[in-house]
């Protein structure tokens, strides 16, 4: 029977036992080979064991989700079963690890469910197998052996994937990142069920739902089958090693594979077929076995515990990758080892930290073993519990960690025999512990531990065990370099001075370096050694080493360069790296001359193309790999640098264009992050110096210091230094530094380009990949065979071919092809040494005799002048080039030689030879060829503007005559029968032709037209107007370089020789012309050279006889801004009208003036050329501009029509010359009723209702020229030549409708030439009327009739009108004088008989203007009196009133004209002279009221309303009108006022709103009341006029009529137009009927009659108020009623009713005693006022204390009344009152 003594414990776990009566406490819990097993975790002591044949099972409690309880049930003696609970973290992994032996437990499970299936092999083949499904795992089982060939514990999956599409299909997600294994079962639901059951009943683990999504579909699943890591970075390999992998499913045998390590993943390959066999994290990989017995044999380990073995006969370097590739991924952990681990030992799972009291216990066991343990095994119990990266929970077991390193140290044993597995072990947990901060400080900090941990050290090397030597420099470079965060650099500084102290030692490292390389052995050893270096020689590690070290370290690591260079060919990338960081810190530190050997042992070892192929072809995510480039991109730079034989290399290798990249300045698009120095050293030290503990202990100090040294420096002690002393970094020595834009060079190495001086893309870098690759293996190849000696890379002759470039043609650095398609428009490269490629390009043209090479050298020699002028400077040659270019017969040289012209002008010398050659003439002659290009895109209408006649083409072509042999002249012929005649042979290069334009007969060849029609061969560059375009471009720059005026603005004289040769006639007229070809770049050009040409030009007043006027507005386009400029600078300064040069007109100065209307002139002329081009292609209609398409249009025609047949002349003669007639006056169908002024429309001025307020920028200016317009409108007379007259002087003969101005110009053209002195010197006086006779029908003049116009001299009145109202301040300090005009057109107007029947009605215009000069200016009116204005108005005003009537609307001219007047009077009213011519004329009076007559003429009563009021100044005046009815007028329109729409919020205008009219004329009403009465006070007060004050009293009463003198109108209005009844006012329906009533019959009788009531109202009284009893304007019975109204003089009330007493009391008391004896009639009414009166005297002392004192003395009075027998209420009310005196009067009182 086996027994428990050989049980080998497999997995432990820190688990909590449950005890009822003990409590939970702690234990380790084995599941072990033979059963399980407990141990105390304190002292590792077995506490239970239970063999499995005495383990009956184990199960977990599910009482919630998250219950982590289990239950284990094992045999007692007696067969009893007895049970423990435990708690763990990690029950699924206890569960699964003992359920793997649950065929040995005391009771037989059940056998599981077995389920036919197949797999989705990784062969793409479909492999039959059984799955099982058990407790803890689902099974795949051989069908034909049984055999289990892997299991998927439960506790590891995700789930399960049902696949739609595949019958049975489903996918077990495992592992952890979404691995799916892809199956396909017969009965897959019962099976996946049942799998979900048993994980549930037997692991606990709720498996997560069966996965059924309708995307899950074959494809998708093979596409993501490995999760996370499908992906094409996980998946591309960065290294590949071919193994022989040792697999138990295949008995052991040694299967190929391809081990691929990728970014994140390690991933074996079938080498046949590249299938992915299997896939795994890097982060699962926990150490890498290197076994000791086989050279080539390895394992590695994962943290789940699978262990794959492999074999390989490059294993170290394969080691050395893995170890590099799983450390970068983030795997910290990882080591390598010679034995495997023992999973035992550990407690817990590897793939989560021990816990902390399981990592203490172990640190606190290597220096206190336990009892029965060897040290071996606690060392190795250490390590298998506590990470490699380091101790975890090592923060506050620092003196548990120095005792565990003096144990290491202690119980190491005899080093000299101890096994090499136990040593390597010894080093693994040195590594472990010093990797913490206090075993990182233990170096420097404990005794002789440095001496002891390097004679360790030395005697593991000397093993000569790369195992143990790897382990051991793995240990010291955890010393060099803290693993640790929150590292100290001093600590750092310390280690580094104590180990790199001893010479010897550092010897014997790079001896053993130095081996390795050179016997191609001990990769890890190499990759252990790197790292050394690199924290002792490289940045930013190397800051902390001491200088001297460093320099002696840094000379022998340069004495081994070579190997170090034999390194960059090692297979493991973290060994290329290190050599490369070594190399680096080598040449960038070390002194010349081992800088100088290394760059050429990196010739001479091809580590430079090497570097180069890395730099330049890498292309990765990885950020391995982007170091690796990043470092080799640093090598080729210094090893480049200063070194002239690897720059030649650099020549040889790659384009000349590639390599001006690093000469440049120009920053990078795109920077890469430095992944090389990823630590700032001198940021740490700033930061460690400046933490808050220290800054807390530095103040602590210093304030014990201050305590102190007052007694210190009693007794003499010096102050001691400071001990602490800050951190000194070593400064880093770069003394070989590139300084090339490398960045630049390898961003534009990816890019593509095509550029003259670089043809870089795909194929050419590939070609360059290739040709380094081939290099490089033939080397490598070279050097293989030859091991026995020294190889040394043949680097001199190393060149590229670039076999796709073969064809392109290059001279120099450049490719012509390129360099001549280049745009000019893009980034242009440059050009090196400009000067000499010029030259050779200028020498290859010269010498070729081919016309295609001349010009393909002449667009090469534009290009570089282009670019280069300033280098090359002037060209001697350019009379020569002008010398070509003349005689030239070629298009295509033509072009070019015209395009290399252009670029020399860009240097100013060349265009003073160009003008010494005759250049400009030669350059004008080719322009005109622009006539010829037919095929360019017309504008609109530009087809009827040139042409002018269906026939006209045919007439004009023929413009040519030739000369034979016998000088006959022959023709004329059309441009097309010349060419026939030249291809026919007859006529030659050499005949001499001529046509109108020419200087004479010249040789066909020399005449540019028939040279380029009938002579010229090629295809040429550019077409007729793109060549003109190009010499138009070099004229204005030519012109540009020669200003008119200096740098002070002084006109230059003579003017400058270039602008004076385009001046000369043989030049100038052909620019000009050039405006016929509409085309709108030329169009556009040619008007800008014209403005350089005549600016300050002494010819530019001639200029209008080139036409170009007529030209420039016959163009159609929209780019007129240029026309404009040219036409703002030359319209006004041409000598066209020698008899008006003096004249101010614009119009007359103009050459315009006859094309354009008056207001586009004046636009151009005041507002400049930006202006006038936005008007002259809009369409506008406004007081200042009237403009549209229609008036362009028209314009065009007519000037179309004047020039005739000349455009098409210039199509078959492009040097003919337009012979200057002057055009007849345009006339525009828009602009006949207008009336131009100033700058202004007079019809849109007055216009106010399209253009209210427009602005008026100068109206004192525009009043003046109006009143101008209005003196030449009346005194206009007809003009003194007719019509006919002109048409006989012109030889016409007179025909109904006139003739059209062609023929007119025609005839004129004849008779001019007929009679013009030069060839008729008795033709004088005959010429000179023919020129009068053209002007006379030219004019406007011929076209307007005799006399004055009435509607213009109405827009004059109306707009001097609108002047005066909107400039009334600017105005106001001029005399108008214009009255005397204004008077006699209103005198005239009122006396003529048809003044009502006329078309045009000068009279409202001429009032209005008569009372807004009146309103402007008090000079104004007096000057208005002293021309009789008053009077002449007063006629007005008679006759049209007189004409007023019910049927009158506001808009009659009787209405406006009576409207005008009244205001006039309203403002001539302010002044006293006025108002005495007004008092003369009493009818003003009367037609004013008269005209407050017509209520519906809401308009006119109101200015009446306010005339009155202004006339209420005078008390003459006032009376005139209380005698001419003015209250009946005014007092009617008080009851038409509406309260409720003042007071109802509602927005209102009287536009629009009636009742808002008559509100307020009645309010104005009212205000002329208050003036009329003079009841206002102040500023507003008028003459007091009682008469008129007793009739509104009467007709309002006197509360209302009080009420006029508060001047709130609004208040007032309210009461009339309301029911009210109050102690002052009785006023309801019946008392505004009654006034009404009366007014309105007054008002009829007055205006029919003249005839009213005499008193006006004054003795009126309401039918109402007679019935009641009125006392001091208060009706007693009201008062009574309301006796608590406040009485506004209650004082004088109270007088007021003692008075009225007095009056009554005798007289009632003898009118009662004769009622009684029967004599007189009843006095009851007398009676009851007595009464009322004595009421209201109570009540006003009753309510208004103080008053009572007015009846003291009245006593008399009130006794009485008491007397009077029978009047018991007259008694009552007299004793009341008397009561209430005395009772107030018995004390004093105030009144």
């Amino acid at each position: 029977m086996t027994s428990m003594r050989d049980n080998r414990d497999i997995a432990c776990y820190l688990v909590t036992k449950v005890s009822n009566w003990r409590g939970n406490y702690k234990r380790v819990f084995s599941v072990g080979t033979l059963g399980i097993s407990t141990y105390n975790p304190n002292s590792l002591k077995e506490t239970n064991q239970w063999m499995y044949s005495d383990f009956v099972n184990i199960v977990p409690i599910v009482r919630a989700q998250e219950s982590n309880e289990f239950i284990i049930t094992f045999r007692k003696s007696g067969k009893k079963n007895d049970t423990m609970k435990f708690s763990s973290e990690h029950r699924a992994d206890i569960i699964t690890e003992a359920l793997r032996y649950r065929g040995d437990y005391a009771e037989t499970p059940k056998p599981n469910l077995r389920y036919n299936a197949y797999k989705l092999h990784w062969s793409d083949t479909r492999l039959p197998v059984l799955l099982e499904v058990g407790p803890a795992s689902l099974d795949q089982v051989d069908p034909t052996t049984n055999t289990l060939l892997c299991s998927y514990d439960y506790k590891e999956m995700e789930g399960f994937v049902k696949i739609n599409d595949c019958t049975g299909g489903f996918a077990v997600v495992y592992g952890g990142y979404g691995r799916q294994h892809l199956f396909a079962a017969e009965k897959r639901d019962e099976m996946l069920q049942r799998c979900v059951e048993q994980a549930a009943d037997w692991v606990g683990l709720p498996l997560r739902s069966v996965v059924s999504l309708d995307s899950s579909t074959l494809q998708r699943c093979l596409l993501g089958k490995y999760g996370k890591f499908s992906d094409d970075v996980s998946l591309t390999s960065m290294a590949e090693f071919t193994v022989q992998k040792i697999s138990p499913r295949h008995n052991n045998e040694q299967i190929r594979r391809l081990l691929c390590l990728t970014e994140t993943c390690l991933i074996e390959r079938d080498p046949a077929t590249y299938h992915i066999v299997t896939l795994r994290p890097l982060s699962d990989i926990f150490a890498l076995i290197r076994n000791r017995d086989n050279p080539q044999s390895f394992t590695l380990e994962y943290v789940k515990g699978q262990v794959r073995s492999y074999t390989s006969t490059n294993r170290d370097a394969l080691l050395a990758s893995l170890l590099d590739g799983v450390r970068a991924s983030g795997n910290r952990g990882i080591h390598v080892k010679m034995c495997l681990t023992a999973r035992g030992h550990r407690v817990g799972p590897f793939t989560v930290p021990v816990d902390s009291d399981i990592e203490s216990l172990h640190l606190k066991l290597l220096s206190q073993p336990p009892a029965g343990y060897t040290y071996a095994h606690v060392v190795d119990s250490f390590n298998c519990n506590v990470s490699y990266s380091g101790l975890l929970y090592a923060g506050t077991a620092d003196k548990a960690i120095v005792a565990a390193l003096v144990a290491l140290l202690s119980m190491e044993g005899d080093q000299d025999t101890t096994e090499p597995s136990e040593l390597e072990s010894q080093l693994h947990a040195f590594r472990r512990l010093v990797a913490s901060k206090a075993g990182f400080q233990a170096l420097t900090s404990l005794p002789q531990f440095r001496d002891k941990v390097g004679l360790k050290v030395a005697k593991a090397l000397k093993r000569n065990d790369a195992s143990v030597a790897h382990a051991a420099i793995d240990m010291i470079n955890a010393l060099m370099q803290p693993m640790y965060e929150d590292s100290e650099l001093r600590q750092e500084q310390l280690n580094k001075l104590s180990i790199l102290s001893s010479k010897s030692f550092l010897g014997s490292l790079l001896d053993l370096f130095t081996d390795c390389v050179l016997n191609d052995r001990g990769s890890l050893v190499i990759s252990a050694l790197l790292d050394f270096l690199t924290f002792s020689l490289c940045a930013p590690y190397s800051e902390t080493t001491d200088g001297t070290q460093f320099d002696a370290l840094l000379e022998m690591a340069a004495e081994r360069g070579r190997c170090i260079f034999k390194l960059f060919q090692h297979p493991s990338l973290a060994v290329v790296k290190g050599a490369g960081m070594v190399m680096k810190a080598i040449i960038e530190e070390g002194n010349a001359e081992i800088a100088a050997k290394m760059q050429d042992l990196a010739l001479a070892e091809g580590a430079l193309p090497r570097h180069l192929h890395i730099a330049m072809f890498t292309m990765s995510t990885d950020t391995r790999l982007l170091t690796n480039r990043q470092l080799s991109r640093h090598l080729v730079g210094l090893w480049v640098t200063g070194h002239p034989t690897a720059m030649g290399l650099l020549k040889r290798i790659m384009p000349s264009g590639l390599l001006t990249y690093l000469d440049s300045s120009d920053p990078v698009p795109v920077s890469e992050a430095d992944l090389m120095h990823i630590r700032d050293n001198l940021k740490l030290a700033q930061d460690q110096s400046r933490k808050k503990n220290f800054l807390q202990w530095m103040d602590l100090e210093k304030q014990l210091e201050s305590v102190l040294q007052h007694w210190s420096a009693r007794i003499g002690l010096k102050p001691k230094p400071d001990p602490v002393k800050p951190i000194v970094l070593r400064k880093r020595r770069q003394r070989i530094k590139s300084e090339a834009n490398w960045a630049l060079f390898y961003y534009q190495f990816y890019q593509d380009h095509a550029r003259p001086n670089l043809i870089w893309n795909h194929k050419t870098r590939e070609e360059l990949k290739d040709a380094l690759e081939n290099e490089i293996r033939t080397f490598n190849t070279d050097r293989d065979l030859s091991s026995n000696c020294v190889i040394s890379w043949n680097h001199s002759e190393f060149e590229v071919q670039y076999t796709c470039l073969a064809e392109e043609v290059k001279i120099g650095d450049h490719y012509l092809r390129l360099l001549l398609e280049e745009d000019e428009t893009e980034e242009t490269s440059i050009i090196k040494r400009s000067y000499e490629f010029f030259n050779d390009l200028y020498h290859r043209f010269l010498l070729t005799p081919r016309v295609d090479m001349k010009c393909q050298c002449l667009q090469a020699m534009t290009i570089v002048y282009g670019r280069c002028h300033e280098e090359i400077g002037s060209f001697n040659d350019t009379k020569y080039i002008i010398g070509m270019l003349e005689r030239s017969t070629d298009k295509m040289e033509r072009d070019r030689l015209l395009l290399f012209l252009q670029k020399l002008t860009l240097n100013r010398k060349n265009v003073k030879e160009m003008m010494d050659a005759n250049g400009s003439r030669v350059l004008v002659d080719l322009l005109t060829l622009a006539h010829m290009h037919t095929s360019r895109a017309t504008v609109p209408t530009q087809s009827n503007v040139i042409e002018a006649s269906p026939d006209m083409w045919r007439e004009s072509e023929k413009e040519w005559y030739y000369g034979n042999l016998e000088k006959e002249r022959r023709g004329p012929f059309s441009l097309v029968e010349m060419k026939e005649l030249y291809d026919g042979g007859t006529i030659h290069i050499k005949t001499r032709c001529w046509a109108q334009g020419l200087d004479g007969w010249r040789p066909l060849y020399t005449i540019p037209q028939l040279k380029w029609c009938l002579v010229a061969s090629g295809a040429a560059v550019m077409n007729e107007s793109d060549l003109a375009t190009l010499i138009l471009n070099m004229l204005i720059r030519i012109c540009e370089y020669y200003p008119s005026r200096d740098a002070d603005g002084a006109i230059v004289r003579p003017l400058p020789r270039a602008k004076r040769l385009l001046s000369e006639a043989h030049c100038l007229p052909h620019l000009v012309q050039l405006l016929l070809t509409f085309d709108p770049i030329l169009v556009e050009k040619v008007a800008t050279l014209l403005c350089l040409v005549m600016q300050d030009n002494p010819c530019i007043s001639r200029l209008y006889l080139t036409g170009v006027f007529f030209f420039i507005m016959m163009y159609t386009g929209s780019n007129v801004l240029p026309l404009a400029n040219f036409l703002k600078y030359t319209h006004m300064k041409q000598a066209f009208r020698v008899d008006d040069a003096r004249s101010t007109d614009i119009m007359q100065q103009s050459i315009l003036g006859h094309i354009m209307p008056d207001a586009m002139v004046c636009y151009l002329e005041n507002y400049g050329a930006e202006k006038f081009a936005e008007i002259f292609l809009g369409e506008f209609d406004t007081p200042e501009a009237i403009w549209s398409g229609e008036m362009r249009r028209l314009m065009i025609e007519k000037i179309a029509a004047h020039l005739g047949e000349f455009s098409p002349r210039l199509h078959s003669n492009t040097r003919a010359l337009y012979q200057y007639c002057p055009i007849p006056a345009v006339n525009y169908p828009q602009l006949e009723e207008e009336l131009f002024c100033s700058i202004y429309y007079l019809r849109h001025l007055c216009d106010t209702q399209h253009f209210p307020n427009w602005p008026i920028k100068e109206p004192v200016k525009l009043l003046k020229d109006i009143l101008d317009a209005w003196k030449q409108e009346v005194e206009k007379k007809p003009p003194t030549m007719s019509i006919d007259d002109a048409y006989k002087v012109l030889e016409l003969k007179a025909a109904a409708g006139g003739y059209d101005e062609n023929k007119i110009r025609k005839a004129y053209f004849r008779l001019a030439q007929k009679f013009h002195p030069d060839k008729n010197p008795d033709g004088r006086d005959m010429f000179e009327q023919v020129n009068k006779a053209y002007e006379f029908l030219c004019s406007k003049s011929s076209k307007t009739g005799a006399g004055p116009d009435p509607q213009n001299i109405v827009l004059i009145l109306r707009s001097q009108s609108i002047l005066f109202g909107r400039h009334k301040d600017e105005l106001h300090p001029y005399k108008y004088a214009g009255y005397p005009m204004l008077i006699k057109t209103i005198r005239m107007e009122t006396g003529d008989d048809a003044l009502f029947s006329k078309p045009a009605a000068l009279l409202p215009a001429a009032t209005e203007l008569a009372y807004h000069t009146v309103n402007c200016s008090a000079l104004n009116a007096e000057e208005l009196r002293r021309e009789q204005g008053i009077e002449y108005l007063e006629e007005a005003l008679s006759r049209c009133t007189a004409m007023l009537g019910a049927g009158s609307a506001p808009g009659d001219m009787v209405v406006q004209v009576c409207t005008h007047v009244t205001k006039c009077y309203a403002v001539a009213a302010q002044f006293e002279g006025c108002r005495g011519k007004i008092l003369e004329k009493p009818a003003i009076v009367k037609e004013l009221c008269r005209s407050l007559f017509f209520k519906h003429l809401t308009q006119l009563c109101t200015i009446a309303a306010e005339c009155v009021s202004a006339f209420a100044v005078d008390h003459d005046l006032q009376t005139r009108m209380f005698e001419a009815g003015a209250l009946y007028h005014l007092l009617l329109f008080l009851f038409n006022y509406d309260y409720t729409l003042d007071e109802g919020g509602v927005a209102k205008s009287s536009d629009t709103n009636q009742q808002a009219v008559a509100n307020s004329l009645a309010k104005l009403s009212v205000w002329a009341l208050s003036r009329l009465g003079g009841y206002l006070s102040d500023a507003h007060a008028t003459p007091h006029n009682k008469s008129i004050q007793t009739a509104v009293e009467a007709l309002l009463t006197p509360y209302l009529a009080k009420k006029l003198s508060d001047n709130e109108p609004e208040k007032l209005l309210k009461i009339l137009n309301s029911n009210t009844e109050n102690p002052y006012l009785i006023w309801d329906n019946a008392t505004r009927a009654e006034l009404a009533e009366y007014l309105e019959v007054e008002q009829t009788r007055k205006i029919r009659t003249g005839e009213c009531d005499p008193s006006y109202g004054a003795v009126f009284v309401f039918s109402v108020h007679a019935k009641e009893l009125i006392v001091g304007d208060v009706f007693v019975r009201i008062y009574n009623e309301q006796p608590s109204f406040i009485i506004e003089r209650a004082k004088k009330f109270t007088i007021d009713l003692l008075e009225y007493l007095a009056s009554q009391a005798q007289y009632l008391y003898s009118l009662l005693q004769l009622e009684k004896s029967g004599k007189v009639p009843d006095s009851s009414t007398r009676l009851r006022q007595v009464e009322m009166a004595l009421e209201a005297l109570r009540n006003i002392i009753q309510n208004n204390p103080g008053v009572e004192i007015q009846c003291i003395g009245q006593f008399r009075l009130l006794f009485c009344l008491l007397r009077l027998n029978g009047c018991d209420r007259l008694q009552q009310h007299a004793l009341e009152v008397s009561q209430r005196s005395t009772s107030v009067t018995s004390s004093p009182v105030k009144c």
